[in-house]
């Protein structure tokens, strides 16, 4: 494997998928000591283009936002359209989903993940930048996603 694909070792987000936002999110809140974050939709395909294993996809899910300092802790509640929170949920249930990184040049990093053997899953749009998931799943134990702010 080549050495530090992404160019960067720093974590930006831990991402969680839950059932039930609203009530993870107060859990969080209180836990932390914090007021609760509202939560958001993402856009639909229109804005977003998102795709999902290189198809169209209307998926959306509800985000709320934790920011800790250096790291933000993202939670997650997929609709039901396939996507990779939608089969996330499906196939493991509540929990860590991914690790994000923020770096440039995010088509290069992805040549490079696929070049070995970590494909891309979902892409997307999102106002001020682009996300991309990729299935590190059985190597890293966990998905990565990469964000590129514009």
């Amino acid at each position: 494997m080549d050495k530090n694909l992404l160019g960067t070792n720093i974590v930006t987000q831990i991402g969680i998928i839950v059932k039930d936002i609203e009530k993870v999110s107060q859990t969080y809140a209180d836990f932390f000591g914090v007021e609760k974050p509202k939560w958001n939709w993402t856009d639909g395909y229109e804005k977003s283009h998102a795709e999902f294993n290189g198809k169209p996809s209307d998926a959306r899910a509800k985000l709320a936002f934790f920011d800790m300092g250096q790291l933000q802790i993202e939670l997650i509640e997929p609709d039901e359209n396939i996507s990779t929170w939608r089969e996330f949920l499906d196939k493991h249930g509540e929990g860590v989903h991914h690790i994000a990184f923020q770096v440039k040049d995010m088509d290069e990093k992805i040549k490079a993940l696929e070049k070995n053997d970590m494909r891309l899953v979902q892409k997307g749009d999102y106002e001020g930048g682009r996300y991309a998931y990729i299935d590190t799943f059985s190597k890293l134990k966990v998905i990565i996603e990469l964000l590129e702010n514009f």
